[in-house]
């Protein structure tokens, strides 16, 4: 059993298959559900919780996630831990569930797969000083032996998205400077939830703020996803909120991922503001109101990002890939006494500061509200925000897949004989600013631009990110890597 339990570890979350497929076997069912309850409580004990346990437990549209939330509660429950039932909620709420006054909740814990196919799901879990880490997770999965407890469990219902909205609302008034009810008056916003949990936001936070929200479209919680991956990083999902944003004439599109901890947008004019765009953007917000400020990205971010970040006053901070990476090195430069207010992946992963640190898709989007309005007085929309960031004429990602189970072993090989390989080669510079897998700068010959060679945080691959300011030349780069990659008999043959 630990063994199939310690699989199911994803970083610092929990995932696993929750439907079985043709193609899939079932690795996370009521039963392993079960057992992580004990690990959960166990957990909070270990960080020295004592009394009586209050958890929160939601999840997002997931078809098995009212099944496998039914298992977490009776297993707190038989451990006489006080459970609030929240239902249909997001994973940013879920935390939120620890801070508010009315809730204080010991834990908060997510029934999630983020963008993942209908068939996985997984689990969440913060507590009052923020999300699980990496070792958190190790333990809740290898110590779920269950002790007797003197206490009595129960479960009540409550809603969480109500007052996580009207919270919102009141961060959204005061960061506009304003008390007016209804701010967004006269303003056409529209809302793509991708039938996940991000519904809520078209109805309790722009409809409150005055909003016309005409347009908005898969609101309705819908665990198959019918209409496309609820993903602000997948490209059919982006054309779909395109779409609707040109069709309806709309000032904003707002997309957010299944648990709403990701978002991103589409301007008046139907430019996508997402990966770095995105980051270009809440940077020059934070950067406004904290000059100098460090923002810590993950690595694959573009050359052009890092200059317009300098260009406005600030810093960038490449880092390893992951969201927890990205936000603890954050903490971290605060700790050591530089200002850090923003974390940032290219997904769409943006925690702030000023919000706890964490990844927050609603709280994106409230930052980018509270412009609105100023921006429109002065006949300005966000894309005009981030005019002189220079975009590539190519980006191109290829996923190398590594045979064999010591595959970590032998990527990292890999990526370390890369530089020896390109020592002398003209027009490829290492570049020292770089904390992830080894990335090089391109010049003539080979164009302008760069390439990152890194491995993934989960699976057996090598990804290789390639960019250039001249077309047609990322397919010269490849072509030069090509004969390197052809010398590893462990790097799965005609992938490149």
């Amino acid at each position: 059993m630990n063994e199939k339990m310690k699989a199911l570890q994803n970083g610092s979350d929990i995932r696993g298959i929750a439907i079985e497929t043709p193609e899939h076997k079932e690795t996370l069912t009521e039963r392993e559900v079960f057992f992580i309850g004990n690990g959960l409580v166990n957990w909070l004990r270990s960080k020295g919780n004592s009394g009586q346990l209050k958890i929160g437990i939601g999840r997002d549209s997931r078809l098995s996630g009212p099944a496998l939330q039914k298992a977490l509660i009776n297993s707190l429950i038989e451990q006489g831990v006080e459970v609030i039932d929240f239902g249909l909620a997001t994973t940013p709420a879920m935390f939120m569930a620890t801070q508010f006054q009315e809730f204080s909740c010991d834990a908060g814990i997510m029934l999630t797969a983020s963008h993942l196919p209908y068939y996985f799901n997984g689990i969440k879990i913060f507590s009052k000083e923020g999300g699980a880490e990496k070792e958190d997770i190790q333990f809740i999965l290898t110590n779920t032996q269950r002790e007797q407890s003197a206490f009595v469990g129960n479960v009540e219902e409550k809603n969480i998205l109500l007052p996580y909205a009207k919270d919102l609302v009141e961060k959204i008034r005061k960061g506009m400077k304003t008390t007016q009810e209804n701010p967004l008056k006269g303003m056409k916003l529209i809302v793509d939830a991708g039938n996940g949990a991000g519904g809520f936001f078209a109805e309790y936070v722009l409809k409150e703020l005055g909003a016309d929200t005409t347009g908005s479209q898969f609101l309705e919680p819908d665990g198959r996803f019918p209409n496309h991956i609820p993903n602000p990083d997948n490209k059919e999902a982006m054309a779909s909120i395109q779409s609707a944003v040109l069709k309806n004439k709309a000032d904003l599109g707002v997309i957010f991922d299944t648990d709403v901890d990701r978002s991103a947008v589409v301007a008046k004019n139907g430019e996508v503001i997402n990966r770095n765009s995105l980051i270009a953007v809440l940077s020059k917000i934070i950067l406004s109101e904290h000059p100098g400020t460090s923002i810590v990205t993950n690595s694959p971010t573009s050359d052009h990002l890092k200059q317009f970040i300098e260009e406005n006053g600030g810093k960038q901070v490449r880092y390893i890939s992951g969201y927890r990476n990205v936000i603890n090195k954050s903490i971290a430069l605060n700790e050591e006494g530089i200002d850090s207010q923003l974390a940032i992946e290219t997904s769409g992963h943006a925690a702030f500061k000023e919000n706890y640190f964490l990844d927050d898709g609603a709280y994106v989007i409230a930052k980018l509200l509270m412009l609105l309005p100023k921006l429109q007085e002065n006949g300005q929309t966000l894309d005009t925000l981030i005019r002189s960031l220079k975009q590539p004429e190519e980006t191109t990602e290829i996923r190398l897949r590594l045979a064999g189970k010591n595959y970590r072993n032998a990527g990292e090989t890999i990526i370390a004989e890369l530089p020896e390989y390109l020592e002398e080669e003209e027009g490829v510079i290492l570049d020292p600013e770089n904390e992830e897998g080894v990335r090089f700068k391109v010049t003539s010959p080979y164009g302008s631009g760069w390439f990152l060679l890194r491995m993934s945080l989960h699976e057996p691959l090598l990804v290789l990110q390639v960019e250039n300011d001249f077309k047609g030349n990322n397919q010269v780069v490849i072509e030069k890597l090509a004969n390197f990659f052809n010398r590893y008999s462990n790097i799965e043959k005609n992938q490149i």
